[in-house]
C-alpha cells in the first residue's frame, strides 16, 4: 500500500492534521476509535465511505511518524 495515496496533510484541511484523503477524518480520530475498542469492521460500519486500506494507511502513517522524523512542506500556505 502506498500511504501517500491515502493520507493527506494540508494546512487548509483540519488545521494541517493528517487526514484520510478526500475526507475530514483525521489519523488521530482513527487511532482514538481503536483506543475506544472498535475494530476495523466496526469502524467501516460507522464510516461506510471508508475503505479498509484507508484505515490501514492511517495506522501505518502513525507508526511511520513515530519511527522517523518527517518534514511536511508548507508551500501551499504561500499566496
Amino acid at each position: 500500500m502506498v500511504m501517500k495515496d491515502k493520507i493527506e496533510v494540508n494546512p487548509k484541511i483540519m488545521l494541517g492534521k493528517p487526514v484520510i484523503k478526500g475526507t475530514r477524518i483525521t489519523v488521530e480520530h482513527v487511532l482514538k476509535l481503536f483506543k475506544q475498542g472498535q475494530n476495523t469492521k466496526e469502524i467501516l460500519e460507522d464510516y461506510p465511505h471508508l475503505k479498509k486500506t484507508e484505515i490501514e494507511a492511517a495506522v501505518e502513517f502513525a507508526l511511520e511518524s513515530l519511527n522517523s522524523e518527517r518534514v511536511f512542506p508548507l508551500n501551499s500556505l504561500q499566496p
